[in-house]
C-alpha cells in the first residue's frame, strides 16, 4: 500500500505567539484603582482611566490579529479592564462623596460664623 499523507491544519505554534502589549500593566493598574479608591478617590480615578485606555488599545491589537497573541494575556487584559472599570466607578463615587461632604461642611461653617456676634468681642 501506498503511504499517503493527508494535509491537515497546522496547529498554531505557541512559540510564535507573544504576550499582548500592556496586558500585565492593565491588570496591575486595574487592581490598584480598586485599592486606591479610598484615597479620596483621586488616585483610583486616574489609575482606572489609564487602565481603561491601555486596555482599549490592547483589545484593538488583539482583534486585528488574535493568532499572534496568547489567550492568557488576553484574559489578563480583560480582567484588568473589568477591575479598572470597577475601580473608576468606586473612586468616582468616593470623590463625589468627599466633594459633597466639603460643600456641606463649608456651608455649615459659613452659616455658623455669620451667626456669631463677632463685633461684640
Amino acid at each position: 500500500m501506498e503511504n499517503s499523507t493527508i494535509p491537515t491544519a497546522q496547529p498554531i505554534n505557541p512559540n510564535t505567539q507573544q504576550q499582548l502589549p500592556n496586558a500585565t500593566a492593565v491588570l496591575v493598574l486595574g487592581i490598584l484603582s480598586i485599592v486606591m479608591c479610598f484615597c479620596y478617590g483621586l488616585f483610583g480615578v486616574a489609575l482606572g482611566i489609564i487602565a481603561l485606555v491601555l486596555s482599549g488599545k490592547a483589545k484593538a491589537l488583539y482583534n486585528e490579529n488574535p493568532d499572534n497573541y496568547t489567550i492568557s494575556s488576553y484574559k489578563n487584559m480583560n480582567a484588568g479592564r473589568i477591575c479598572g472599570l470597577i475601580g473608576t466607578i468606586l473612586s468616582s463615587l468616593v470623590l463625589v462623596f468627599w466633594v459633597i461632604y466639603f460643600i456641606v461642611i463649608g456651608a455649615a461653617l459659613g452659616t455658623l460664623f455669620t451667626q456669631l456676634p463677632w463685633d461684640s468681642f
